[in-house]
């Protein structure tokens, strides 16, 4: 707990926040157009009004005319005979986990003459560079879990998409919020109706922090790994208590 300003956090992450609750307000250095803006996660899975909004046909056409109007690029958005519409998002890709990719390892061939030699399937992980971005062009109908489909096909990415969530980011009040969305809805309608600023909405790539472990997202192997960490743990924590109570019996022994 921070005595100035009340803020609470775990004791082994205090080192890592940046708060300047020395003083009261105005106390301060100016601002230097450095200060990190703190993100918050709204916890919230129902849309804002807004992003309800329902648009007929005439608003839908309108509404991309009015995009299309204010970006200063060739991202436009179109619209089809179906009554549908097709656009780009652009989706920032903030993974503090490293991702699987595949790799194949070449094993010589044992028989001579052989076109092509053998390949071995592995996988190998590393860390996507902060920052990385990817516009995608996809439909209105297009929905969030698609979209986390097709970004980690863009970058060869084995793991479960269930690993991953798609988050709205928006800016207000010099405060960051998150919201993630929900499998069903459709990014490229949340992009037409908050318009081109980035502010107003950006889409985020994150680890699904659900709260819950979703086991059915790990392999096998690492399903594997942890009921074994499970039983060691387990094993200790028996041992642990047959040592405490065999000091009981035999204080109790001793008693007698």
């Amino acid at each position: 707990l921070f005595p100035d300003c009340s803020f609470t956090c775990h004791y082994r992450c205090r080192a890592l926040v940046r708060l300047d609750c020395t003083g009261p307000p105005g106390a301060g250095d100016e601002d230097n157009g450095n200060e990190q803006v703190l993100e918050k996660d709204t916890n919230v899975d129902e849309p804002s009004e807004w992003e309800k909004t329902e648009l007929d046909q005439a608003q839908v056409e309108q509404r991309i005319k009015e995009y299309n109007s204010q970006i200063n690029s060739n991202l436009f958005m179109s619209l089809n005979k179906d009554g549908s519409y097709t656009g780009f998002i652009k989706v920032q890709l903030k993974l503090v986990r490293p991702v699987s990719v595949p790799a194949t390892k070449r094993v010589p061939s044992l028989q001579a003459g052989r076109p092509h030699p053998q390949g071995v399937k592995r996988r190998t992980s590393f860390y996507l560079p902060k920052g990385t971005v990817k516009h995608l062009h996809i439909l209105s109908h297009t929905r969030a879990s698609e979209v986390i489909d097709a970004l980690l096909r863009k970058f060869t990415v084995i793991d479960n998409p269930r690993k991953f969530a798609l988050f709205e980011r928006s800016e207000k009040d010099e405060q960051v919020y998150l919201r993630k969305l929900g499998d069903d809805e459709q990014p490229l309608r949340l992009r037409l109706l908050a318009g081109p600023s980035e502010k107003v909405l950006s889409f985020v790539l994150k680890e699904n922090e659900t709260g819950e472990v979703n086991w059915d997202a790990f392999t096998l192997p690492e399903l594997q790994n942890f009921l074994l960490i499970l039983q060691r743990e387990e094993e200790e924590h028996v041992r642990r208590l047959r040592h405490r109570y065999a000091r009981c019996r035999q204080k109790m022994q001793e008693a007698l």
